[in-house]
């Protein structure tokens, strides 16, 4: 008797993606060893990508359109809905997938044999970026995770990211829970893997890429290479968004009151110079790590608050 094939919900947020979400999506429909359902969720686009959708849904049985929610206005608002309004019953896992990247053929493979043997709750990777002229540059977010990087980056691109039933259900109860604040989280990806390991669950990064990570013009967030996606980071963490978001994903996620965070969540002067010698417990790459600092220390000095 043949053994059934995992069963994978493959949640597509697209807007605006005519130009690559048919040889993405023909990536995910060739998955080897899984069997795969696709739901795209659209935000309102203006070059035809609703009609593609639509039309694909009548070329394939595994493909679910699902009805119009109005604007979402950004790929973490999109992905909430489809994380909402989806039935995962009768799904093994649970995958994030972008509208404009190449997955490889074992993307998933990889991913169920992974968390089977290392009996973790959720999975992501590598991904080498790809950028129009053919250039390519593998993206490392592999690092060993810190007691505490989940409250400070993701773990990676969520365009990686398969979860267990398990986990995506709980997570979906507790954004219902908190769906108005959940509204203004920035990073989805983000906001999942603190869920999960704030909540017990184990999360394996593969050092391996699973797909081709592409570059453009309109990526919501892309490649950090080189010295000016470096600068653009720093100006956002000093300028208090990336404070600001820290602050509410640890209240979404139930933190407030723990001993740690409660020792720096009020980001006063000795607060961020306390929280400037944790460093290497909040981010996981050594670059990261650095930075983190710095921008703690900028702000003592200069006097900056982030109420």
């Amino acid at each position: 008797m043949p053994i059934a094939q995992p069963q994978v919900a493959v949640l597509l947020a697209a807007y605006n993606g005519m130009r690559w979400i048919g040889e993405q999506l023909d990536s995910i429909l060739r998955q080897s060893t899984v069997h795969v359902t696709v739901y795209i969720s659209v935000d309102p686009s203006c070059d035809g990508t609703e009609q593609w959708c639509a039309e694909a849904t009548q070329r394939y049985d595994n493909v679910v359109l699902l009805p119009p929610a109005g604007r979402f206005g950004g790929a973490s608002r999109n992905f909430f809905r489809l994380l909402r309004d989806v039935d995962f019953s009768g799904f093994d896992y649970i995958a994030f997938s972008d509208q404009d990247d190449i997955w490889h053929l074992d993307k998933l493979e990889r991913a169920v044999q992974a968390i089977k043997s290392r009996q973790a709750h959720a999975y992501s990777s590598n991904v080498t970026a790809l950028w129009p002229n053919g250039d390519r540059h593998l993206l490392n977010k592999a690092q060993p995770q810190a007691q505490w990087d989940f409250i400070f980056e993701a773990a990676g691109p969520g365009c990686t990211y398969v979860l267990c039933q398990e986990l995506a259900e709980s997570m979906k109860s507790s954004m219902l829970a908190n769906w108005n604040l959940l509204q203004q989280v920035s990073l989805h990806d983000w906001y999942c893997y603190a869920f999960a390991r704030s909540h017990g669950y184990s999360w394996y990064i593969d050092p391996k890429p699973a797909m081709e990570y592409r570059q453009h013009s309109n990526n919501q967030v892309g490649a950090n290479k080189g010295v000016r996606p470096l600068i653009a980071r720093y100006r956002r963490i000093y300028q208090g968004w990336w404070f600001s978001q820290v602050k509410l994903i640890v209240a979404l996620v139930g933190l407030e009151k723990d001993p740690f965070v409660s020792s720096w969540y009020s980001l006063g002067r000795m607060q961020l110079i306390y929280l400037s010698f944790k460093a290497a417990h909040c981010r996981r790459r050594l670059r990261d790590k650095l930075l983190f600092f710095a921008v703690c220390w900028a702000a003592v000095l200069l006097g900056r608050n982030y109420p």
